[in-house]
């Protein structure tokens, strides 16, 4: 919440131009930034589109570039109130954020969607158990335990969980605009 509202008024935006900018309702904009809502995975990759970050950075609080231990309980959390999606920050985040590590569950038969990131997003993604399906703008690939997927991010692209167990997979995102 506050770091919604903080990284939204250092970008000069009134919630009206991030609605504009993102597609997401200012009234839903004010209750994420109250901590009334929990946005959905979608929702919130779409403001931190709009604001040009990562998810990670719209999530947690930056540290500056010394050696950080980051214990599991200390590690931003996100769990997509309707589709069971859960994604866990694994690296710290930097200002500049060029590079995030995170770790991430899709239950059985759901699927989380993203809006296309900013110029320069980039994923490269690796199943750890779990047979996922990858869908980047429009194309599908599907990506098993062991195999490892990299992809531009800056359009749509959604993971869909089409089997009855869920799928673990890390995703290592890096933002190359910010060279």
């Amino acid at each position: 919440a506050g770091n919604l509202r903080q990284m939204r008024q250092d970008a000069k935006l009134t919630s009206d131009q991030l609605a504009a900018r993102s597609g997401v309702s200012r009234a839903m904009i004010s209750k994420i930034e109250r901590g009334v809502s929990v946005p959905t995975a979608t929702v919130l990759g779409k403001l931190a589109a709009a604001l040009k970050v990562s998810l990670s950075q719209l999530l947690g609080s930056p540290h500056q570039r010394v050696p950080v231990l980051t214990k599991q309980s200390e590690q931003s959390v996100f769990r997509d109130p309707e589709t069971g999606f859960e994604r866990r920050s694994l690296s710290p985040v930097f200002e500049d954020g060029a590079v995030d590590l995170a770790f991430n569950m899709l239950p059985a038969g759901s699927s989380a969607s993203f809006p296309a990131h900013h110029a320069g997003m980039e994923e490269h993604l690796f199943v750890h158990e779990g047979r996922l399906t990858v869908i980047v703008d429009g194309s599908p690939f599907v990506v098993s335990a062991g195999d490892s997927l990299f992809y531009p991010s800056n359009c749509p692209h959604e993971f869909r969980n089409e089997t009855d167990r869920s799928v673990a997979f890390l995703i290592v995102v890096e933002d190359r605009s910010k060279r």
